[in-house]
């Protein structure tokens, strides 16, 4: 059983979907994330939990979300199903994002 940080991305290219991490097969896994902008300006992020590196509109948790410059977005207690993705984008380079909690198997 893993537990701590599941999956990163020092700094998400802008307007590119990316995947930050997949739940292992025969496991669960609760997660929490946080996103960093380290620019001045304001920018624009969208988070999903989903099924494939492309979400469908259903599947996200935050859409356009703006983070103020230097700001942080943070989101706990996903329960998250074998196969399951979290799938990041921003509009602006300078965004990190950290993916953390713990795995179960379910085997």
């Amino acid at each position: 059983m893993a537990s701590g940080i599941l999956g990163t991305q020092s700094s998400l290219a802008a307007n590119t979907l990316t995947t930050i991490y997949t739940v292992p097969a025969s496991t669960v896994a609760y997660c929490n994330f946080n996103i960093v902008n380290t620019n001045a300006t304001a920018v624009d992020v969208r988070v999903a939990i989903a099924a494939a590196d492309t979400p469908t509109a259903a599947e996200y948790v935050e859409y356009n979300a703006e983070i103020g410059g230097y700001g942080v977005l943070e989101r706990t207690g996903f329960a998250m199903q074998t196969g399951k993705k979290l799938v990041a984008f921003s509009d602006t380079t300078g965004v990190s994002i950290s993916a953390y909690g713990v795995e179960e198997s379910t085997a």
